[in-house]
């Protein structure tokens, strides 16, 4: 060491935007497992198995109308869109609502809106259907992030993170708004029975704003990966025979996910002067048991370090994007976050791709 060399970690220096809140909204039904296997009639064992050994107990969805037969009947792909747009507005409308309260602001404080979601296709999107839903002002200036799955609310928070830190002072907004019951195929196989063991309907919402001397974690750096060659490992396309879109996830999907972890958040770090050692709090997407687990054994994650992120899947099942900001009020709820302390948030998705974000308590 040079001798007067500022030995100070580039992360305790570094000033982010700050997260000034979270909100979220879930539909108003929930489910067991053992309730939705019994509601539709299931007797296939590997079927049930998949459900029963999900680490879920519990979801949040909006399920069709009962038929004739005492079952949910199918939906058409018409059917399913306007089920995403009714229950997207809804719920993104209670989530961004319950985030302003939160933090004491109103409608008229939003400068940026950016909107996320992979279950359905709108045009116009969410952010021109909360901004008339709500009455946020006119001339907010706007995105719509769709089709990028269960990653995509760490790419919007990097666009929103980016217009906060252009406009010191401004509320910007992110809102994760996913409903998944509204991309559910029912056809009896096991690649949509996997799908529709696995994912609920949630809406969360985030504010951001460049303000250092408010409290709240600040947001310091991103880093992502995508795996060209894991390109259709997960995809949402179009089922001819069922005439709708469907979701596939390869069964190697938690393998490709976990052995590229260790390589973004050496990037995330790399730099910044900081170790992993260093990281005292892991938020990471519930996309699914096996899907932690493979992240957790490669980045030598312990139980209690992806504590948030089990909890989220064995109450609300995969949420998509916004799942990690249902860890991260579980985590403010928690209360042990300290001054100082330094964060990984990550996700991953279609692509293949991981996102990570660090950030400082």
């Amino acid at each position: 060491m040079i001798l007067g060399e500022d030995t100070t970690p580039w992360a305790a220096t570094r000033n982010g935007p700050t997260v000034l809140g979270v909100g979220t909204a879930t539909p108003d039904s929930s489910y067991s497992q053992q309730d939705l296997l019994d509601m539709y009639g299931i007797q296939d064992r590997r079927i049930r198995s998949v459900f029963l050994n999900s680490a879920i107990e519990r979801r949040f969805l909006t399920v069709p109308p009962y038929g004739d037969d005492g079952r949910p009947r199918g939906e058409t792909q018409g059917e399913l869109l306007a089920k995403h747009k009714a229950r997207g507005v809804d719920m993104g409308a209670r989530a961004l609502q319950s985030c302003l309260k939160q933090i004491g602001a109103a409608v008229s404080d939003i400068g940026y809106l950016v909107c996320v979601t992979s279950t359905g296709l709108l045009t116009p999107g969410f952010s021109a259907l909360l901004i008339r839903e709500l009455g946020i002002p006119t001339d907010c200036g706007r995105l719509d992030i769709v089709g990028m799955g269960c990653n995509a609310g760490l790419n919007a928070l990097n666009a929103t993170t980016g217009w906060a830190s252009a406009n010191p002072g401004r509320i910007a907004m992110m809102v994760c708004v996913e409903v998944c019951s509204a991309a559910y195929v029912f056809d009896g196989t096991m690649r949509t029975s996997v799908v529709n063991s696995l994912f609920g309907d949630g809406s969360a919402a985030i504010a951001v704003s460049h303000a250092p001397e408010m409290p709240g974690p600040q947001v310091l750096k991103y880093a992502s990966r995508i795996v060209p060659d894991a390109v259709d490992a997960m995809r949402y396309d179009w089922d001819e025979e069922q005439g709708k879109f469907s979701f596939y996830l390869d069964r190697d999907v938690p393998y490709v996910v976990g052995a590229h972890a260790e390589e973004v958040v050496s990037a995330l770090l790399g730099g910044t002067g900081l170790r992993r050692s260093q990281i005292a709090h892991w938020l990471v997407h519930s996309g699914g048991k096996k899907v932690i687990d493979s992240v957790s054994v490669n980045l030598g994650l312990t139980r209690h370090d992806v504590r948030h992120t089990t909890d989220v899947l064995r109450d609300y099942g995969n949420l998509s994007s916004g799942s990690f900001l249902f860890s991260y009020e579980q985590q403010l709820r928690e209360g042990l976050t300290r001054p100082g302390d330094y964060g990984v948030l990550m996700t991953m998705g279609p692509g293949s791709t991981l996102e990570t974000a660090l950030v400082r308590y």
